[in-house]
């Protein structure tokens, strides 16, 4: 299965995030948060991003959607084609799509392209 890890700028958005995925997609699908630094203030740190991506990878690869900004930047240095990808989406959106599509053992591009679309869904 396609794991994700939520790149966020705050660790309690990122885990607030982790848990509506798991709560719409279901608590199986291995989604993960990777929010603020290392010492719980803002921002971003490679190091719990990598261990975030080492705790969800089942070798099917691994979905990473960051928020905004640094995080973006951190996200990319992880990426390793075919297995690490980055996703230009909707936050919260976006990690719902990619955690669903995940949990019905879709592929990394599937996973992906789910998570894509999310930035056309209408509210109104």
């Amino acid at each position: 299965m396609v794991g994700l890890v939520l790149v966020s700028h705050s660790a309690g958005l990122a885990a607030e995030a982790v848990a509506l995925a798991k709560g719409i997609a279901g608590a199986g699908v291995p989604v993960a948060a990777a929010g603020g630094t290392e010492d719980g203030g803002l921002g971003t740190s490679v190091d719990l991003v990598e261990e975030a991506v080492r705790g969800v990878d089942q070798g099917d690869g691994v979905v990473l959607i960051p928020d905004l900004g640094s995080s973006v930047l951190t996200a990319r240095l992880l990426e390793e084609d075919g297995r690490i990808v980055v996703a230009d989406v909707p936050f919260v959106e976006g990690a719902i799509a990619a955690a669903v599509a995940a949990g019905a053992d879709a592929p990394l591009a599937d996973v992906l392209a789910s998570a894509e679309e999310s930035r056309t869904f209408r509210k109104l």
